[in-house]
């Protein structure tokens, strides 16, 4: 089996493995008591602290240990937001953030804050100057990643948060999947990240709050770390999550190449051998291990089962793979093709001869969803210069498909009318046109679900 969903989850890096069980003898007391024990789990608490304040490029007083990355997130953003509520109740985020700093968003909106979304680029990049234009008087924070998680693309966080830093906004970023990679450039105020993401034990998560930044932890809290993560510290785990990243970084910039290499290769590979296919994400500006592409006429959850079954264990953010049937925010946000969705992320370590495997069977494993697939017959209605499709009660990717089979039944000028219910519709259609040189004209209300109308050109 190969194991290519290294963004969700890194496996457990040696290093971790051996300091784990190492401080598992060392590190089970209080350690915030005065005898020996605890004087012992103590030294290996500061001692952690101090490498990964070392690691991110902060004081050590400046950062803790969370349960998470996510309550590292939830706590950041709150505490900040509760910290400068005199400043305002204004909250800058990035159309493609993480669920849970979207989230942080939605609780803070439902409690009177507003919030403002800043749009990226087909690339899954913001531009500086639009997160300038979202500055305001009244803006409490600002919240960037500083590289999308499902498609790999660096922002240009030391850009935002020198614009921040003119307007006075403290900026706030998730640094999960990038900060086994190296520190984040820039003046950022406020950084949460995720042992598990590089190759350190679920569980442990750090958040760092600059000297000067205004915090004020929210919920109950207790005297352990700085009080903005109560509870009783898993020193184990925090030793192994500190020892791992340490690891990955020394072996970092060798690796960070070859990977780079290999992404490459597969980004090259599968545009010149899986027919109507679009790799999306920033070709240059992106994290080393990751590639994201989607295929036309394919069903997410279809393809994924495929490619188990051939010993490649890889993620989708299609729709079809989801329990809530949306596409996800991140391609919507992004405006590409959700349909067939497939995210690659290699793991450190990953061998050369699994990424041509990958690249032998691919091609095979596409055709052969969308030869399962077929698609039903479509229901058209011919009205002078147009037709009208009725994909109602039909999930992706079968509109797209639909509409496919038809558009060269009109002339040219002509149009097609495509009646969805299905959500993806309203990302994949238009995609689909953009890809397949076809004008979207725009989606209209009908009697149930809409109708969206395409103009063939070609």
């Amino acid at each position: 089996m190969s194991y290519f969903d290294a963004a969700s989850a890194a496996p457990l890096h040696p290093m971790a493995r051996q300091a784990l069980l190492a401080s598992l003898d060392e590190g089970w007391a209080d350690p915030a008591r005065l005898y020996r024990e605890g004087r012992r789990a103590r030294m290996l608490l500061d001692a952690s602290r101090e490498a990964a304040a070392e690691a991110v490029g902060c004081r050590p007083d400046e950062l803790v240990f969370t349960p998470s990355g996510t309550r590292a997130v939830h706590s950041g953003v709150a505490g900040a937001l509760a910290g400068r509520r005199r400043a305002g109740r204004h909250l800058i985020v990035s159309a493609v953030e993480h669920s849970s700093v979207l989230h942080s968003a939605e609780v803070f909106e439902a409690e009177g804050g507003t919030v403002t979304q800043v749009p990226v680029l087909r690339s899954g990049a913001v531009t500086v100057e639009s997160y300038a234009g979202a500055l305001r008087p009244d803006t409490a924070l600002a919240c960037l990643q500083s590289a999308n998680h499902e498609v790999g693309t660096e922002q240009p966080v030391a850009e935002v948060a020198e614009a921040c830093r003119e307007a006075g906004v403290p900026l706030f970023v998730d640094a999960a999947q990038s900060l086994g990679w190296g520190p984040v450039e820039g003046n950022w105020s406020l950084l949460a990240a995720s042992a598990h993401k590089w190759g350190g034990p679920s569980g442990v998560g750090l958040l760092v709050v600059r000297k000067g930044v205004r915090f004020a932890p929210r919920g109950p809290s207790d005297e352990r770390e700085s009080g903005r993560a109560a509870g009783f510290e898993n020193i184990p785990a925090i030793v192994a999550a500190v020892a791992s990243l340490r690891a990955v970084r020394a072996e970092g910039a060798a690796e960070a190449e070859r990977l780079r290499e290999l992404t490459g290769r597969i980004r090259a590979g599968v545009a010149r051998s899986v027919p109507d296919v679009e790799v999306v994400g920033d070709a240059e500006r992106r994290l080393p291990g990751i590639v994201t592409f989607s295929c036309l006429y394919v069903d997410g959850e279809t393809l994924l089962h495929e490619l188990d079954r051939e010993g490649f264990s890889v993620s989708s953010g299609s729709s079809c793979t989801s329990s809530t049937l949306t596409p996800s925010h991140v391609l919507t946000a992004m405006g590409v093709l959700s349909e067939g969705n497939v995210r690659v992320s290699l793991p450190p370590g990953t061998a050369e001869e699994d990424v041509e495997r990958f690249l032998a069977v691919l091609p095979g494993a596409v055709a052969g969803v969308r030869e399962k697939l077929g698609a039903p017959t479509p229901t058209v209605v011919t009205r002078a210069d147009e037709l009208v499709v009725d994909s109602l009660g039909k999930l992706c990717p079968i509109p797209v498909i639909e509409l496919a089979k038809v558009i060269g039944q009109v002339p040219v000028g002509g149009t097609v009318r495509v009646l969805s219910d299905d959500e993806a519709a309203r990302l994949d259609i238009p995609a689909w046109c953009q890809m397949r040189g076809q004008e979207y004209v725009g989606e209209e209300p009908a009697d149930r679900g809409s109708a969206h109308l395409v103009r063939r050109l070609l």
